[in-house]
Formats: C-alpha cells, structure tokens, sequence
C-alpha cells in the first residue's frame, strides 16, 4: 500500500474508531525502561511551568461587523450572529442567566408567534434555529433554504428583536436547565461532571469556573424582569459579529443588518477577566453512585490561537488522540491494547463537542485556555492505572521526540483530517467567525501550512517548554470516593490484571507505569457530594 493510500484509509479509520479498532501503522510504545536517567544539565532541564496566566484580551470586531462566504452553488442560507457575551456576564447569585436568556428567546416564542407556532412554522421549511453559550460568547444560528427566505428572516430576526419572554415559557426552559444539572450531569453523565468538575477547580474563584448552564439555586432565583434586563445589557449591536454563508445577496446583507441595527448600541461593561495562578497538583474527587471511574486532567494554559507554539502544541495533543481518533496514541495504549476503556483523548484547547461531529464547536473562544486529557469511564480498580498511563505518555512527549515514521504518519492524517473541521458552511463561518477574535486569518490553512515545516526536534522543542505534566490538577467522578482519595495521598502502585495474554513488552511497560508518580499533592485533595456540586 502506498503512502497516500495509507494515510486515506487511516483518516477513515479515525472516523469511526468507535466501532473498529485497529492497529496502527507504527510502533507507538515509548521504550520502557527502570533505569534512573542521567541528571540533566542546567541547560537541559525542562522549564518550570508558568505560575500565572494573564488575561490578554481577545480582539474586538467593530460592532455588526459583518463576515460573509458566498457560495452560489448552494440554496441554503447559513446564519451566526455572535455575541461576545457568555456566561461570565452572569451575576453572581443568577448562575445560568445568560444561557437561560438565550434559550427563552431562541425557544420560546417571538411577539408573533408562540412556541408552539414558532416550531409549526419552521418544520415545514425545514430550517433550523438554535442557541448556544459558553463562558465567553454566545451564537444565535440557524439554515433555511433560500425558498423560505423572506418568512424564515422575519422569525429568525423576530426571535432577537421581539422575543416573546413568556412567564409559562421561562418556567418550562428553567425547569429544563435545572434538569440538566440533577438528572443529567450529577446523575447520567460522569463524563461531562467530571469535566465541569475539572474547570470548578483549575478555574477556582475566576468568572469561568461555574457551569455554563447554571446551578441549581443560580437558576431558580432568576425572574423574568432578570431576563428582560440582561437581554439589553449584553445582546448588544457592539459584541455582535454577524455571518452568512451560501446563497447570500447583497439584498439579504442589507436587509440583515438593517433589522439588526435596532438592537441597543451599547449595554453593560465588558467583564475584565483577571489573571489566573496556576496551582497545580489539586485533585477534586466528586462521589456519586456509579459503576465505574471518570476522570479528567489539565491546567490554564496560556498558549492559545495566535501564539507561535499553538501549531506544534495542538499537533502533540492530537498525536496524543483527539475525539473518537483511533489514530490516537492514549487510544491504542489504553483502550486497545489494555481494553480499560471506550477512548482516551486530549486537547491543546477548551474542547466541546460540535453536536453530529467528533469535532470541537466554534464561536467558543476563550481568553485563558486549558490543556486538558479526558480518560473516559474505566473499572474503579484500573483508575489509578489509566491516570498513571495517561500522564506518563504525556510525560514521554517532553522527554523524548516523536519518531520519525509516527511523525510523518501524523502529519500526513492532519493535512487530510483538517479538511473535514472546515466542511460545511456554518463550520467554515464558524472558523471565519473565531478568526476576528483571535487574530488568526485563514486559521486551517496556517496550521497546514505549519505541519509542513515541523520536525520532530521543533515539536519536542516547544513541549519542552510549553507541556507542563507536574502542572496537572485532577478531577474524578466515582462511588468509593476515599478509597480513590487514599490511593492518591499514599502514592501506592496501582497493579493491572488482565484476561488474555500481553505481549512481554506490554508487560514491561506496564512496570514502569505501576509505581509512577502521580503529581498529586496528598493535601490537595477534595472529596464533593455529587448532590452539592453545582448547587449553588
């Protein structure tokens, strides 16, 4: 099989790793040895991580700045208006208020239309019109066929302009909120609790730290007139960016951004992000009844787009495994070769699944990043393995290049998987969108363009000072919470059984992982009831 054929049968093997698992191409496993390494040279020593993060402001766009990819091969419409207002903006005591506005207003009705109506009318279009928030920005997003334009425009507008914000509405999408918390992420979703959990502590007393959804008392508190009040302050025509993609005329621009001009000019202050202390080695473990051990890992990261070492940064992580990428270097160890769990990944950035994709979502970016690996539900008895496992290749990256052959492997799976973050309209917009804030044109094609003059010495070079592994806090999500808790203070090896035969090689790696330490400070721990996490 020839090199371009390979690298095309392993960016579809990517694509659906959750149903195959096969083998890479190379050997990945970093060479396992029990020797004490040579004492390093001043010169030789991996830099300290960073004890601060500042908060260098993402750029502002000019109010109602408009960005716009015309496409006359389609008739579908495709619009983001953008916000940069999320839940930072939510005051203290009202967690969830900028979430819970933007639903009330995308779901529940226009002055015209109930939601009932609202619902009837785009069915038979077949469009679709959504709301999403962040910690820092917020998108109103919607397609319709160009047929349906002239009647699709009034409600999509309609929804900003004269939203309903109904009594019965507010308490139908609250008691959806709150439902999310109790029955979905205390309850359902370790994984999702588990990463909310890890940002409640790397993100401790910073507007980012509790959940964009809200808490459970944040979101019972807020009334209507709450609502009415923060929609004016921070749905305002100065943080607004506005996209359209596809069958776009100079005649829609114009109608759009005329309609919009009516939006309040100006609403509240920007909140001033503060800079953030980079502690390390805290664990959190949040106890609940459940049959297995999520767990969740990272720390601020002050590398974000637009930063030289971004490029080489994002690739380490994806080499490590991003989501569902059986290409991926955790996935192979952890999952394939030791079967502990469903996937293993990791991300040089804030990561939330684009809903139908295995790709991150767009218009979340953020001021302060976070380097984070998720581990995803394995056996309690094996999570003090796959927490060690984890961190330990993730170590190897700092200490030693990539090979050569795995290198050019995943380079080659980036320049071809790039391409399928970009290929839809509202990703591409999306994209374009994100660019504004960062600084970044033609983001995609500057990481492809990166990839081609990277090496194995440059990457290991900026892992070396910008990959921290003893920066790293912890988040688990587990039933026997102190015993999980005690295993981590004493630092005890965690040995691994399994019910088939490993290779002598696994084996002897496995030895090395056992006994590894852990960058966990035994009086940094902290054991939460699942029932009080997100409360309030």
């Amino acid at each position: 099989m020839n090199a371009k054929a390979l690298l095309s049968l392993t960016a579809l093997l990517s694509l659906v790793g959750c149903a195959t698992t096969p083998k890479p191409a190379p050997e990945t496993t970093p060479p396992a040895t029990t020797e004490t390494p040579a004492t390093p040279s001043a010169a030789e020593k991996t830099p300290a991580a960073p004890k601060e993060v500042p908060a260098v402001p993402l750029k502002q766009p000019k109010p109602l700045e408009l960005v716009v990819l015309a496409r006359p091969d389609t008739p579908i419409i495709t619009f983001r208006l953008v916000f940069h207002t999320g839940s930072i903006d939510d005051p203290k005591g009202k967690e969830g208020l900028t979430a819970l506005t933007a639903s009330l207003m995308a779901e529940g009705g226009t002055r015209k239309l109930t939601s009932a109506q609202l619902l009837e009318a785009l069915f038979p279009m077949a469009a679709e019109l959504e709301a999403s928030t962040d910690k820092e920005f917020t998108t109103f997003s919607g397609r319709v066929h160009k047929d349906f334009l002239p009647r699709y425009l009034d409600i999509f507008t309609d929804v900003l302009l004269a939203p309903r914000l109904d009594t019965s509405e507010l308490e139908r999408l609250r008691a959806n909120a709150v439902s999310d918390v109790e029955n979905g992420l205390r309850s359902a979703n370790d994984e999702g609790l588990g990463k909310v959990a890890l940002d409640a502590l790397i993100y401790k007393d910073h507007p980012y730290a509790h959940y964009t959804g809200g808490t459970v008392q944040g979101l019972k508190s807020i009334t209507l007139e709450d609502v009415k009040a923060h929609a004016q302050r921070v749905f305002t025509q100065d943080r607004l960016v506005v996209g359209l993609a596809g069958a776009v005329d100079d005649a829609l621009k114009q109608s759009l951004l005329s309609r919009l001009g009516t939006l309040p000019a100006t609403g509240a202050p920007r909140v001033t992000l503060p800079t953030l202390p980079t502690t390390a080695g805290r664990a959190v473990i949040i106890q609940k009844q459940t049959l297995s051990t999520a767990v969740s890992m990272g720390y601020v990261n002050p590398v974000r787009r637009g930063d030289p070492d971004f490029f080489p940064l994002a690739f380490a992580l994806t080499h490590l495994g991003e989501h569902r990428q059986s290409i991926g270097l955790l996935f192979n160890e952890l999952r394939e070769k030791r079967g502990l769990n469903y996937g293993d990944y990791a991300y040089a950035e804030h990561f939330i699944e684009d809903p139908g994709t295995t790709y991150n979502r767009t218009n979340i970016a953020r001021t302060q990043q976070d380097l984070t690996l998720w581990i995803r539900p394995v056996e309690p008895g094996n999570a003090m393995f796959a927490t060690r496992g984890a961190v330990y290749f993730m170590d190897q990256l700092v200490k030693e290049p990539i090979a050569q052959e795995r290198f050019d492997l995943m380079r080659g799976f980036l320049q071809g998987y790039s391409r399928l973050w970009e290929q839809t309209d509202p990703r591409r917009l999306g994209y374009a969108i994100d660019s504004l804030f960062y600084g970044t044109p033609d983001f995609l094609e500057q990481y492809r363009q990166a990839l081609t003059k990277m090496t194995p010495q440059s990457v290991q070079e900026v892992l070396r000072r910008r990959l921290h592994p003893t920066g790293l806090n912890f988040a688990f999500v587990t039933q026997d919470a102190e015993k999980l808790a005690d295993a981590l203070r004493t630092g005890q090896p965690s040995p691994i059984t399994y019910a088939s035969d490993k290779s002598e090689e696994l084996l002897a790696l496995d030895k090395v992982i056992v006994p590894y330490k852990l960058p966990v400070s035994p009086d940094a721990i902290t054991v939460i009831p699942a029932q009080s996490f997100m409360e309030k």
